[in-house]
């Protein structure tokens, strides 16, 4: 199956006010959310052709115990030895694939804020919070539905690259390298690195500590 990026997120502490380091580079912030029956809010970052999430939870009992539990935000969130990363993956040909085959093994999550037959599909290695979350959105959502609020248009995200410690390859993950604009690297820290416009201006930000990413555009 022929997938590329659609955004990716970092699970930070409430209120996500790291993400103020990005607006201090001269990026705007997008429009916020709250995700019902999953416990967790964030604040976006737009991009011409994807999104930067910062996502936390805000609810840790809707967390444990909604229709998002088994993605393990909480545990996740209180492991500091644990991937903070999530990607969500599309299809290129963005056409309803939801009677397809998967394109890796997974199980289904229906969001509360989605209407039914809307669901992800998440990765097997969901259960591993030492991996970064893998999801796989075989709908089609009405351009019309989602409110982005400022878009930093005049920027494209050509690659996103997600270090694993881990020198573990699976599937899951195997799949995840091989989708447009999306790479992993093995055996490193837990770190994001997003390339902006294939680097154009030669500028680089790297947040760490505060953030595990580096933006280069």
């Amino acid at each position: 199956m022929n997938l590329e990026l659609d955004h990716v997120f970092i699970l930070v502490k409430p209120e996500a006010r790291l993400a103020d380091l990005l607006i201090a580079k001269g990026f705007e912030e997008g429009t916020r959310n709250i995700h019902p029956g999953q416990g967790t809010a964030n604040r976006r970052f737009f991009f011409a052709n994807g999104m930067l999430e910062f996502i936390w939870v805000s609810d840790v009992a809707e967390a444990e115990n909604g229709a998002g539990r088994d993605l393990l935000f909480p545990e996740r969130d209180t492991n500091s030895t644990a991937s903070p990363f999530g990607v969500i993956l599309r299809r290129k040909d963005d056409v309803n694939s939801q009677l397809s085959k998967m394109p890796f093994d997974g199980w289904s999550y229906q969001p509360v804020y989605f209407p039914a037959p809307n669901a992800f599909h998440v990765g097997a290695n969901s259960t591993n919070i030492f991996e970064p979350l893998c999801i796989y959105v075989p709908f089609s959502l009405p351009k019309s539905s989602v409110n982005k609020g400022k878009i930093n248009s005049s920027f494209a995200v050509s690659n996103v690259c997600i270090h694993v410690p881990s020198a573990d390859r699976n599937e899951i993950l195997e799949a995840v390298d091989r989708a447009d604009r999306l790479s992993i690297k093995y055996g490193k820290e837990h770190l994001v690195e997003m390339t902006l416009n294939d680097r154009s201006t030669k500028k680089v930000a790297d947040f760490r500590p505060q953030i595990p990413l580096i933006m280069y555009w």
